[in-house]
């Protein structure tokens, strides 16, 4: 019981001290416990929303496509008759036709695309009564002809529709109109789908082709009538060739579909709360072994007056678990208050979000607890060990931390070992000539030089330090002079606050030659490979509608437009071996719009009848060449007998193992209605007239804002966009391990201070004002957080480039090193030392002469 009162005593004590790191503590905690609630919350959405939609059985066509957005612009589909035949299935009540569509755009009055921007899709479905189960009417009525459509309130108050307003529904079967004659609610949370409701003859005719076809058929099971049976005795009825699920069998498939997503979002968010708490380590274990430190004397009159070693270090640890508890328990608090923030802010980017659906299972804060405190216990248990050795005559010497000069040589032995095993590791994922194993070595090469960094810290702190005094601090006179001393005082303390930094930045570093190496690789791949003028495609998979592409085949200036469809088929090689496969169908002006190298034959002879071309892996793997016939079987069609006439290279990254055939001798093979319309197209000007052509096409493309026309210019920069959106949202996510570091640096700092009470008052007595006392603090701040991100920057620097010979293997060949970006971070990394060192600093000019001088 006295090592609890005493461990209490101390904790509440330094309350101020371990104020900070319960913050690391919390940050992380609720980093781990936010994506826990947020993934669950998004879990229980769409599970009551394939629930409340789903009947008891569905039949969907046995050939439906597994895709979204089917390449055809029309779903599968059957007669309606095969209604009666469910019907007649025993236990079998309210047998319903579905019509559902996801191949649509909607637009308003101003032409503007109501789909959502989030990713998103946009539904056009046939009303009947089964809707009712999960919206109900808000105002007006159900669709009753051609010219009414029921839009989801959601839509409505985004865009500011009411009824009577007119929208325009573009599909492949032509555009049509409607007025807005009702506007439903969902019952349960809609995640950010558009959705428009026809009446079913009009929803057969505009989106399927013609009346009297359905999408799904939906029946519900008659009391006493388990789901199972039901399927059972449809499927007695209908026989082979649909597709058969029970609500549960149908929630269970949205729930996988979902599931990606929702893993790589968890995965990648407890990535980073799990690099907040590497980083967090750090400021706990300066933190405990600088508290051990300053109580020297006390531990050793605890030791003379009969402490044993085992109740000090217990008593130590059980400052760490009060820690960890207080910490990790606000930390679970605020996760649920982060789930809500990225709740909201994923309804502001498109993805609708409930926090009636707010999802807290008994798990989280236990898991959040638990990671907690073990993370905090353990690293406070070297301080802790530390503080166990103590002897009894340490109550006889002046309390303070020792000089420690220069770390061990044995700690030292470790690091260089472990860095340059790191290094060898790196070089090696460089020189790999596959990407499986060198991932493996970039994996290790990684974590080795990141452990050998952290080790060898103290050894590197007094040479970079000191080089950093020269060129930083030297300028500053005698304060600078100080500064750099009180920075290179303890070596151990100096490498621990900047490796805490140093983590962040080097993924940041590494991150950002990544990302700037893509942009350069694929700028180049496509000046090199790219003849085409303008590239013309929708943002969201959606095919091109042949009325689009009708009027940009007439837009004026324009020389060639390509067709390029995306074909699924099955192909046998010379030995009898299948591959499912995808084949590019295109005009043969391709060709010059994409220029592929060939390993063998012509690629302009690939577009002749019944040829074809295929990749160099595929080559290889199959043992095939120039002049095999493959037979090539169209999914939806008739197998054909095709000539390869080319093989082009995958060294290539765009398009890299397409192969190739004439869209003419594709349509041999398939049935009209089951050619898929284009999914890009390609356009060149005629000489001298692209600015001209530019603006025709963008003028022909303006009645569908869905797709969009870009020249090389454009592509690039959107190119750019992309991975430059991408690298913010991961900056914004470590930038939570950079919070952390700083707090480590600020407790550092807070810590020195309070550990040279005395040695600042001597200082403030023999002169040394109080404007230069809060420099010499802060420039002892600027010099750690520098010699922080010397190190993580050049670390960070080392993983992009190791990183990027590796994605060489896939296309992207150039190395390029964001200078600008690198730059910029070191000396944001001044200010952040700066900032770090407000507080301590303002303390420090604060003390009283005479009581720091009287100080123990």
């Amino acid at each position: 019981m006295s090592v609890l009162k005493t461990s209490l005593r101390n904790f509440l004590a330094h309350k101020g001290r371990m104020a900070l790191s319960a913050v690391a503590v919390l940050l992380s905690v609720a980093f781990v416990s936010g994506t826990l609630v947020f993934t669950d919350t998004m879990n229980t959405t769409f599970d009551k929303l394939f629930a409340t939609t789903s009947s008891d059985v569905t039949v969907s066509p046995g050939g439906a496509a597994d895709e979204d957005i089917p390449q055809t612009g029309r779903p599968e589909t059957f007669p309606a008759a095969l209604l009666e035949k469910v019907a007649k299935a025993e236990g079998a009540r309210n047998v319903q036709g579905a019509v559902v569509s996801l191949s649509v755009t909607v637009v308003d009055a101003e032409n503007k695309n109501l789909g959502s921007t989030g990713g998103a899709p946009t539904i056009a479905v046939n009303w009947s009564p089964n809707e009712l189960r999960s919206v109900e009417i808000a105002s007006g009525h159900e669709p009753r002809g051609p010219t009414d459509v029921v839009v989801d309130g959601a839509t409505a108050e985004k865009h500011g529709l009411k009824l009577g307003d007119e929208l325009r529904t573009i599909s492949v079967n032509g555009d049509f109109t409607a007025k807005i004659s009702g506007i439903v609610d969902f019952k349960v949370t809609n995640p950010g789908a558009t959705l428009v409701y026809f009446d079913t003859a009009t929803a057969q005719r505009e989106l399927l082709g013609k009346e009297g076809l359905f999408t799904q058929i939906t029946a519900d099971a008659a009391p006493g009538v388990s789901d199972e049976t039901l399927k059972a005795n449809v499927a007695a009825v209908l026989g082979d060739g649909y597709k058969l699920q029970t609500a549960a069998e149908a929630t269970d498939a949205g729930r996988e579909e979902m599931a990606g997503f929702l893993d790589v979002m968890k995965y990648a968010m407890l990535g980073f709360a799990g690099i907040a708490l590497l980083v967090g380590i750090f400021l706990i274990v300066n933190t405990f072994s600088m508290l051990v430190a300053q109580r020297t004397r006390e531990i050793g009159l605890m030791r003379a007056i009969g402490s044993s070693r085992k109740q000090v270090n217990r008593s130590v640890l059980i400052e760490a678990l009060l820690l960890g508890l207080v910490g990790s328990a606000a930390g679970v608090a605020a996760g649920v208050g982060l789930a809500v923030g990225l709740m909201k802010l994923m309804s502001a980017v498109g993805m609708e979000l409930s926090t009636g659906d707010l999802t807290v299972k008994w798990t989280t804060p236990v898991v959040g607890l638990v990671l907690g405190v073990v993370v905090t216990v353990l690293a406070a248990y070297v301080p802790a060990r530390r503080a166990g050795r103590i002897s009894p005559m340490a109550a006889l010497r002046d309390a303070g931390t020792p000089a420690d000069g220069r770390a061990g040589r044995v700690r030292g032995g470790i690091g260089l070992a472990l860095t340059a095993a790191g290094a060898a590791a790196l070089v090696a994922a460089a020189r790999a000539e596959e990407a499986a194993p060198g991932s493996g070595w970039l994996g290790l090469g990684v974590v080795l030089s990141l452990l050998g960094f952290v080790v060898v810290g103290p050894l590197l702190a007094g040479g970079v330090v000191r080089a950093l005094g020269v060129v930083v601090l030297r300028v500053f006179g005698p304060v600078g002079r100080m500064a750099e001393r009180n920075a290179l005082r303890n070596p151990r303390r100096t490498g621990a606050t900047g490796a805490a930094l140093m983590i962040g930045l080097a993924l940041v570093a590494c991150l950002s030659v990544v990302g700037s190496s893509m942009v350069a690789s694929a700028t180049e791949e496509l000046d090199r490979s790219v003849g085409a003028d303008f590239i013309v495609q929708s943002g969201t998979g959606q095919p091109i509608v042949p009325q689009a592409q009708a009027a940009l085949e007439k837009a004026p200036g324009i020389d060639h437009v390509t067709e390029y469809k995306w074909l699924d088929v099955t192909v046998t090689d010379p030995r009898g071996k299948k591959a499912e496969q995808g084949l590019a169908a295109a005009d043969p002006t391709y060709a010059q719009d994409l220029r592929r190298e060939t390993t063998a034959g012509r690629l302009a002879d690939a577009y002749g009848p019944d040829a074809m071309s295929v990749g160099s892996d595929y080559a290889t793997a199959h043992g095939v060449k120039v002049g095999d016939v493959l037979t090539v079987a169209f999914k939806g069609g008739k197998p054909a007998k095709l000539r390869v006439a080319a093989i082009t290279s995958d060294q290539a990254n765009v398009d890299k193992g397409a192969m190739y055939t004439n869209v003419t001798t594709a349509a041999r093979y398939l049935p009209a209605d089951r050619m898929p319309h284009s999914l890009l197209l390609l356009a060149s000007a005629k000489d001298g007239q692209e600015a001209r052509a530019y603006q025709a096409l963008k003028d022909a493309l303006a009645p569908y804002p869905q797709y969009k026309v870009s020249n090389q210019a454009d592509y690039k920069k959107e190119l750019q966009d992309q991975v430059g959106q991408l690298l913010n949202i991961v900056y914004g996510l470590l930038a939570l391990a950079i919070v952390v570091a700083v707090l480590g640096v600020v407790n550092t700092l807070a810590l020195s201070v309070v550990e040279r009470t005395r040695e600042i008052g001597l200082m403030r007595a023999i002169g040394l004002s109080r404007r230069q006392l809060r420099r010499m603090i802060r420039l002892e701040s600027v010099v750690i957080a520098l010699f922080g991100a010397l190190l993580g920057l050049g670390l960070g620097m080392g993983w992009g480039t190791a990183a990027q010979k590796l994605l060489a293997l896939e296309g992207l060949g150039v190395l390029e090193i964001p200078w600008p970006t690198i730059l910029t971070v070191f000396v944001a990394s001044a200010f952040v030392g700066l900032f770090a060192a407000l507080i301590p600093a303002f303390r420090a000019g604060r003390m009283n002469v005479l009581n720091a001088i009287a100080s123990e």
